[in-house]
């Protein structure tokens, strides 16, 4: 094993033990196996901390590979999510292998290949992202993953495909109708539920969400 590979490796063990899922070795390998270097930028990187930014001494990759939320585009606050979080939603979803999944925020595609890794070569994945330039990268990001299509579009509108799954990666204040339309039966849609009441004007701090298609017009959350 190369220094890289330690790396990841510790790193899927940290984020998946830290979410409460060390026992769920499919989750476990798409952590392990996703670079996430290619996914952030050329280093130093900028690491999020109680509202500041923190740059990193260099950029050697072991600074990528703890639980940290890695800037993308700071100046707007976009940032590459906390990796424990998404380990926790992710084992929730619970994709499977062969299902279609639908990933609305993008950003430069790294929750992407996980979820590519996941569905794995009978699956699809289809990434919406609406900024341009984070959308440009997630092409090219995910561009040798033949299971991945990504539009430089909204996810929030339609037209969506059916789909097993929906992995939602931006704030709403509830479920929108174009997703659970797009929800096969015994699909799911993850997604932060906020308040539409935060300091600003903004959505506030909410929780996930976790909706499954129980029947033709009947809905479990």
């Amino acid at each position: 094993m190369n220094r890289l590979e330690a790396y990841r490796h510790f790193y899927a063990e940290l984020v998946t033990t830290s979410a409460g899922a060390a026992k769920n070795e499919r989750l476990k390998h798409a952590f392990a196996s996703t670079p996430r270097e290619r996914f952030i930028g050329i280093g130093p990187w900028k690491v999020f901390a109680r509202g500041n930014y923190v740059e990193t001494p260099t950029d050697d990759p072991a600074f990528l590979y703890q639980d940290v939320v890695v800037a993308l585009a700071p100046e707007r606050r976009i940032n590459n999510g906390e990796p424990s979080l998404h380990a926790i939603s992710l084992a929730a979803l619970n994709v499977k292998q062969g299902e279609k999944v639908l990933h609305v925020g993008a950003g430069t595609g790294y929750y992407t290949a996980l979820l590519a890794r996941l569905t794995g070569e009978t699956g699809t994945v289809v990434a919406y992202e609406v900024e341009h330039d984070l959308a440009q990268n997630a092409i090219r990001n995910l561009s040798d993953l033949s299971n991945v299509t990504v539009q430089e579009r909204s996810g929030s509108e339609a037209p969506l495909p059916a789909c097993d799954a929906i992995y939602v990666n931006a704030g709403a204040t509830a479920p929108l109708d174009v997703w659970l339309d797009a929800l096969q039966l015994n699909g799911r849609l993850l997604f932060p539920l906020t308040p539409a009441d935060g300091p600003g004007g903004m959505p506030g701090a909410g929780g996930m969400i976790l909706v499954t298609r129980t029947g033709t017009d009947h809905f479990d959350a």
